[in-house]
């Protein structure tokens, strides 16, 4: 009940005479905390900031944050300044001294915030601030409600922000019309065309077919097409060769090898944790070869992504398989790095939800939640509100088993009935064996006893007095018992998440977990869900609820974001240049029309990519060439409207794996584990030793991936960082890689294959040599003037080899190496046109 005016001045003139402590709690009763920022401050408030506070920020703040200085723009020494508070935001929460950062900041909470930074304040002036703050801040002739104001200016106008146009929803729109109705195999190239015709400018003449099957063939499976494919394709005048070709492609078990490993990039696959313990993920594997599957298999994207953050949850499954598969699918969660030696393991806890925030919210949504962390996020409507929204959701997700150093993460059991049993028979065995242990054990004790008589107590190793016979029995036993549980068949494993305690968190003020704020029901970001949701239910974590929300077609991201990704990873760049971001720091589309069409044409399509790209690989805008116009250069360089192909370099893998296809040293295996380090196991210690073993012939896909120390080819073309999703690699040129081409094992190796296959050509003339060398490594017929050069480049390697004690027939070989290395290292070789 609220004390009448008359009877709290009365107490007020009483409390004048008492101490200073009784002065504060009397303060402290007069004002509640939850309006103290909304009524005007007491005479004896002011005296107490006066004679109490002032004092303080003079002796310890002014220097930095007064009006010489303002250190992160924060300034305490006007009441404007304290209520707008500095970079770190902002500084007090009226009536709520536990949320507010000075508080924070005194106590020393934060390893990353300490003020005064020299020495920390005593506990009776740190009291007396958060006394200060829980009054409600009273400052002489101030208007309190300012606080309110600053603390609470990450509340967003959603109305407004969803006028945005990514948290729009994805809407179909009209085909574009267009001039050149002949030019337009599908509605992709009208709404290029509509772009270019905008613009006053044409797209350029439709590649020649061999152009267009390499291009194709790298672009659905990382690999060179065969010599037959090309001869086939060039043999087929029907006028549906061309589909034939995309049809087959998509088909191939390699599809899902290549394009899974886009997907990977954006998972951000590793097969080790790095940061501090960098142990093997030995089992990440299962969830490698999941993700490739999935992709051959066209599972739709909505059940894609509902299987890697809910598959636990998922319907009861059909079979045994389908039940692991998508246990294994949960990996994409446990993923990320760790710091698994972190002394603070509720920080451990906090900072791996952030990292399953920020890669969940890139990855799927194209925004960058994990902004939020310790504050609204400065420039997209997401507020801490809603990143702990989320965060309770992965809070209530087992994804570690324990936090104690070394930290061990969870792996989801995945036993078929079968292996159950022979466990279970296993055990018997062991139990067997060990009961024969106790019972001989037992019969010797009571031997013993009975022969020393009544007063006779065993001897601390009673065994040494056991008979010969009996040790020698259970030296077998025991041997018995240790061979039966060394080889115990092991339950398979893999790395992936379960249900735990359902919990909501509190907003954790600038992100800090030792300084909490309001508890937070779990909930989606608001600015994206525009009606009312069915609260999260109590007895699961919500991660279905979340993930069935992501497939949701009134869902603005999902959908475009996924499409915008499928365009990039086949033309070079997105739609939206910035694939990882369609928040507002992000690029605006080039063509929104284009972009929205395709992600309702995709959801349309049972969210089924392959059909995705059949439509993008049908249309002429796939099959323009690459021909250069420079009325076109000159109005749009950076070819954002499409009006010719880019060349393009390969990707790390592709360059290898064509190296070793046309030297026929390609093993196509599919699937499995190349790691030669036990899961959980060290791979990479602090002595730079390295464990990991890269000699394979297999694709570059199923190389292990270790953090903190890539296979070095990748490394040098532009391999994805493992640490951190990302789904627009880079493509740079830098000397080490032409020194790759010229000196590495890799292209010594197959060059010398490919020079003694091509001495093993006897019927052939070197000219015709030549050509399969130009067919097979480039899909094209030389020039009669490549071939001359070609001839005399062999009469010169010859001639400088005459000078060493080489026979005639190893000066021959040699040059041939040197010729096909050339054609390795070439250009040609590694760039799509």
């Amino acid at each position: 009940m609220k004390m009448p005016a008359s009877l709290r001045d009365c107490f007020f003139s009483f409390v004048t005479q008492c101490s200073t402590g009784l002065f504060a709690l009397v303060c402290l009763l007069t004002l509640s905390p939850v309006n103290a920022a909304e009524q005007k401050p007491s005479q004896e408030q002011i005296q107490f900031f006066e004679s109490k506070i002032r004092p303080l920020l003079i002796k310890h703040c002014y220097d930095c944050h007064g009006e010489d200085a303002q250190e992160s723009d924060l300034r305490v020494d006007t009441f404007d300044g304290i209520a707008k508070g500095g970079k770190a935001g902002s500084l007090i929460v009226p009536g709520k001294p536990e949320q507010s950062l000075l508080i924070t900041a005194v106590n020393y909470q934060s390893n990353d915030l300490q003020m005064p930074p020299d020495e920390k304040l005593s506990k009776q002036e740190i009291k007396d601030l958060s006394d200060w703050v829980k009054m409600g801040a009273p400052y002489p002739n101030a208007d309190l409600s300012k606080l309110r104001a600053a603390s609470d200016k990450g509340k967003y106008d959603l109305e407004k922000e969803r006028e945005f146009w990514s948290f729009q929803p994805v809407r179909k729109p009209a085909l574009p019309e267009v001039k050149n109705k002949a030019w337009v195999k599908n509605p992709i190239d009208q709404f290029v065309l509509h772009k270019l015709e905008e613009a006053g400018l044409q797209p350029a003449s439709p590649a020649d077919k061999r152009t267009l099957i390499r291009r194709t063939t790298f672009d659905l499976t990382g690999l060179p097409p065969t010599q037959e494919e090309v001869e086939n394709f060039l043999n087929d005048t029907s006028p549906n060769a061309f589909e034939k070709v995309v049809d087959r492609l998509l088909a191939s078990p390699h599809y899902g090898e290549h394009w899974g490993r886009h997907w990977l990039d954006v998972a951000r696959y590793a097969d080790s944790n790095g940061l501090d313990e960098n142990i093997a993920y030995g089992t990440a594997w299962k969830y490698r070869d999941y993700v490739v599957n999935a992709f051959n298999k066209d599972k739709p994207y909505d059940v894609f992504i509902k299987e890697q953050l809910a598959g636990d949850l998922m319907e009861p499954a059909e079979s045994v398989a389908q039940r692991n598969e998508r246990l294994i699918a949960t990996g994409f969660l446990s993923l990320g790095p760790k710091v698994l030696a972190e002394v603070d393991a509720t920080k451990m806890e906090m900072d791996i939800i952030d990292e399953q925030i920020n890669t969940i919210g890139v990855s799927m949504m194209g925004l960058t939640l994990g902004c939020a962390r310790c504050h609204d996020h400065k420039f997209d409507p997401i507020s801490a509100h809603d990143y702990y929204g989320l965060a309770g959701i992965l809070k209530s997700t087992k994804i570690m088993e324990h936090y104690n150093k070394v930290a061990r993460w969870y792996e989801n059991p995945l036993a078929t009935p079968e292996q159950k049993q022979e466990q279970a028979r296993w055990d018997e065995k062991i139990k067997g064996e060990e009961a024969k242990i106790a019972a001989l054990v037992k019969a010797e004790n009571e031997r013993l006893q009975k022969e020393g008589g009544k007063d006779y107590q065993l001897p601390k190793k009673p065994e040494e007095a056991y008979t010969k016979a009996a040790q020698a029995e259970l030296k077998t036993l025991r041997a018995e018992v240790a061979k039966l549980k060394k080889t115990r068949p092991e339950i398979p494993t893999a790395l992936g998440a379960a249900e735990r305690e359902t919990t909501d968190v509190p907003i954790h003020i600038r992100g800090s977990h030792l300084t909490l704020g309001e508890t937070v029901p779990r909930h989606v970001p608001v600015v994206l869900t525009p009606e009312p949701k069915t609260p999260f239910p109590k007895e699961q974590s919500g991660r279905l609820k979340f993930a069935e929300w992501l497939g949701n077609p009134e869902h603005p991201l999902t959908s475009r974001v996924i499409a915008n990704r499928v365009w990039r990873w086949h033309f070079g760049k997105g739609i939206v240049a910035t694939t990882d971001n369609f928040g507002k720091l992000g690029a605006k589309p080039t063509n929104q029309s284009l972009l929205d069409w395709m992600a309702a044409t995709l959801m349309e399509e049972g969210w089924s990519l392959k059909e995705l790209h059949r439509i993008i690989l049908l249309s002429n805008t796939w099959q323009m060439s690459s021909e250069w116009n420079a009325k076109a250069a000159a109005i749009d360089p950076d070819n954002q409207l499409m009006w010719h192909a880019d060349i393009r370099r390969l990707e790390a893998e592709s360059i290898r794996d064509a190296i070793l296809a046309v030297s026929d040293g390609l093993d196509l295996t599919m699937g499995g584990s190349l790691m030669n380090v036990d899961n959980r196991a060290f791979v990479f210690n602090h002595e730079s030793k390295d464990g990991v073993t890269y000699d394979f012939n297999r694709r570059s896909l199923y190389l292990p991936v270790i953090r903190n120390h890539l296979f070095g080819m990748f490394m040098l073309f532009d391999y994805a960082d493992a640490s951190v999703l990302n789904g627009n690699r880079a493509s740079t040129t830098v000397a080490p890689q032409a020194l790759f081409m010229l000196n590495s094992h890799l292209i010594e190796n197959a060059s010398h294959r490919m020079a003694e296959q091509i001495q093993h050509e006897t019927a052939l003339s070197p000219e015709q040599k030549i050509q399969k060398l130009f067919l097979k490594t480039y899909g094209r017929q030389p020039t009669e003037m490549e071939i001359n050069k070609s001839l005399h480049f062999l009469d010169d390697i010859e001639q400088e080899l005459q000078a060493e004690t080489k026979s005639s027939e190893q000066r021959i070989t040699r040059a041939w190496q040197v010729l096909c290395q050339s054609f390795l290292a070439s250009s040609e070789f590694i760039y799509l046109r």
